[in-house]
């Protein structure tokens, strides 16, 4: 006879950002009853991806219709706002701009509007003098507001999520090992040599998602491949009042240099996207050799970086040149100048690469032999939290019944 497994709990959340956090409240608030525990090798909640974003509750203006991102983010742009004013946590919902500054973005401008619409979101189109009404400093062609944009804590709403889940969180707990064996379940051992024993995992690692994954012997069939993002802040606040946005290239996941009057009525200006030297690369002094091989090594970063290096030579340059930087604001904010911008923290974005160098544009969410695995959920991730939790739950539950 097989001797009785002790489980430490039902499932195990390793990762204890956004969306980690929403998969356990998810967890708890379906099937009351559940133990659930969340490893985070932090001391805290919600010290990566998270806390190092720009705090923007996005509309889901941006996503091809249908996909994750696009429901997720609609709808979850919504619950965000109830769940932030049930709780008391700092949020506003301030709308924002995309603006056309040279005529070549006049066609992407105007399929953004179809595609807000087609997503549900309402938009009103402006023409160039329209602009001011929203933006007095702001300058451009034409331009699109979104009213369902907002901003908010992320951070708090992460803190708020640990508190309501009942979860048992666990800070400071560095996943080290996993052992998955047939009718055993999942094994996980920690640095400090603890080990939680769990009916099920669910993998929401964020930078470190494709290597947990393979702790557990599947394979992703993708990479973490990250990328850092830096912001400025503007010393002349006054200049911003709301939300600014250039119009994307639809190419590349990343929205471009735009200007976000946060919910402390500070104004950051940012990100550009350049390759990090390590997962947690929040500088270009921080290096770490085994993360930087293991992303040289992937197939996919060069193919990408064959395939879209012009692009990338830009946003370097940026990187380097604050003058380069500069000119890149002023296409939106023509007052603004060098001295303006007074340097903050950086954040990296979690970006999953195919073999073949292909950016995994939408959400990514696989299932191994008792394990769930997010594998894909930069930004608009904080954004549809709530929502992805569910869909992690859901599954983590349905797997748990089948075990």
């Amino acid at each position: 006879m097989r001797a009785e497994v002790a489980y430490d709990c039902d499932v195990l959340v390793i990762g204890g950002g956004i969306v980690g956090l929403s998969t356990a409240y998810a967890i708890t608030r379906a099937a009351p009853g559940t133990r659930v525990t969340v490893l985070e090798k932090e001391g805290g909640p919600a010290r990566h991806q998270t806390g190092r974003n720009s705090g923007v509750i996005h509309s889901g203006i941006y996503y091809r219709p249908g996909s994750l991102k696009a429901r997720y983010a609609v709808r979850g742009a919504a619950e965000m706002v109830k769940f932030c004013a049930e709780y008391g946590i700092a949020h506003a919902v301030t709308g924002k701009l995309i603006v056309a500054t040279d005529k070549a973005e006049l066609p992407r401008l105007h399929a953004l509007v179809q595609r807000g619409r087609e997503n549900g979101i309402p938009v009103r189109e402006l023409g160039a003098p329209q602009i001011a009404e929203y933006e007095p400093e702001v300058r451009g062609l034409a331009a699109i507001h979104v009213g369902t944009t907002g901003v908010c804590d992320f951070v708090g709403v992460a803190r708020q999520l640990a508190h309501g889940s009942g979860a048992e969180i666990r800070y400071g707990a560095r996943v080290e090992r996993i052992d998955r064996r047939a009718g055993l379940g999942v094994a996980v051992r920690t640095r400090t040599g603890d080990v939680v024993r769990a009916r099920v995992l669910v993998n929401c690692a964020g930078l470190y998602c494709d290597e947990v994954a393979r702790m557990t012997g599947d394979d992703p069939e993708m990479r973490i491949v990250p990328f850092r993002g830096e912001y400025y802040e503007l010393a002349r606040p006054e200049l911003v009042r709301g939300l600014v946005y250039p119009v994307p290239d639809p190419a590349f996941p990343f929205l471009g240099v735009h200007l976000t009057r946060g919910i402390d009525g500070g104004v950051h200006i940012g990100p550009n996207a350049v390759p990090a030297l390590a997962r947690e690369g929040y500088g270009w002094g921080v290096v770490r050799p085994r993360e930087l091989a293991g992303t040289l090594a992937w197939p996919g970063s060069w193919q990408l970086a064959r395939r879209h290096w012009r692009y990338g030579a830009g946003e370097l340059r940026r990187s380097v040149s604050k003058a380069a930087f500069t000119t890149a604001v002023r296409r939106l904010l023509p007052a603004v100048t060098a001295d303006d911008l007074v340097p903050t923290a950086a954040g990296v974005r979690a970006q999953a690469v195919l073999r073949d160098g292909a950016l995994v544009d939408d959400f990514m969410i696989k299932e191994g032999p008792r394990a769930v695995h997010v594998l894909n959920a930069p930004s608009p991730a904080a954004t549809a939290s709530l929502p992805i939790g569910r869909e992690v739950a859901r599954r983590a539950l349905t797997m748990l019944g089948s075990v």
